[in-house]
């Protein structure tokens, strides 16, 4: 008999204020979870939120302590492009403790995904480009806290360069970073991951797949204990700030060829979400949730 369904966690019920015609693609996690809720290969339950001592182990306690009580350097706010509020606040810590939770279930069943986080543009001491903290990182080092893993690779292939993970793991051998990425999109000043392939604006499928190819071999090399894999789709063609033109079945060529790698050598896989800002919206959540279904057809259900 199939075992239980796997899970996923979301944090789509705590919602945030945004202004009016506001870039971000807040309606696209609710959406999301209504579609894989419709498909029935997950099981999905709410986000635990992550405790502000656990984010620390990525961010630095001050900074951390400002953006939860509202005293965060306005700057910074405008950096990260939200508004602040106590219901960001809390969907923040949500985002946060689904990946937590998550990478809780990848090294139990070798699975977990979260349909947040991949917020992969905050730094060790700010955020930045719609991320507030670091959900890939803050896994990562609570892992190594409680003895679970002492490696850990991240795979990003969300079109915009992964440059606050790559700055908090600069020096730590015990991490893989590699971020494939529009090499002329945001961030305009790259940090230095372990790997970067930087792609010209206009590639398509096949040369997005090859330089795929490339860098897979590497993350069995380095033996990591776990993989995260920031599965952000923002390299859609239809996407509004992606630059790129992959279709919907390059996207799930790139999931499968990755779930297709973890699953060939027993690596423990946590999927977080990304980017996505395709017009019109079910667009993205079309490619999201074609991530999930790809898993589940490679790595089964039970």
């Amino acid at each position: 008999m199939p075992g239980p369904r796997k899970r996923l966690f979301y944090c789509d019920h705590h919602t945030f204020p945004l202004p009016a015609g506001h870039r971000f693609p807040a309606r696209k996690y609710a959406l999301l979870r209504a579609a894989l809720e419709a498909g029935g290969s997950y099981e999905l339950q709410p986000a635990p939120l992550a405790e502000a001592e656990t984010i620390a182990l990525a961010h630095d306690a001050e900074y951390v302590r400002q953006f939860l009580d509202g005293t965060v350097d306005p700057k910074i706010m405008r950096r990260i492009g939200f508004p602040w509020s106590q219901q960001l606040a809390r969907r923040t810590l949500a985002s946060v403790g689904g990946t937590l939770a998550a990478a809780a279930d990848a090294l139990d069943t070798g699975f977990g995904g979260n349909l947040a986080g991949g917020t992969h543009h905050a730094h060790r001491a700010e955020g930045s480009g719609f991320c507030v903290f670091n959900d890939l990182a803050v896994a990562t080092l609570a892992l190594r806290r409680e003895g679970r893993v002492r490696r850990a690779a991240v795979l990003d292939l969300d079109v915009h360069q992964g440059d606050g993970t790559a700055s908090i793991f600069s020096g730590d051998a015990d991490v893989l970073t590699i971020s494939l990425h529009g090499e002329n999109n945001f961030p305009f000043r790259k940090q230095s991951s372990r790997v970067d392939i930087g792609l010209p604006d206009g590639v398509g499928n096949e040369e997005y797949l090859r330089r795929l190819s490339d860098v897979l071999p590497g993350v069995v090399e380095f033996r990591p204990e776990i993989l995260f894999y920031q599965s952000g789709v923002d390299g859609l063609a239809a996407d509004r700030l992606g630059r790129l033109a992959l279709s919907h079945a390059g996207l799930m060529e790139r999931d499968r060829a990755v779930f297709e790698i973890v699953k060939l050598y027993g690596i423990p896989v946590v999927v977080t979400l990304g980017g996505g800002y395709a017009d019109p919206i079910g667009l993205t959540v079309e490619a999201h949730a074609n991530t999930f279904r790809t898993a589940a057809e490679v790595l089964g259900q039970g």
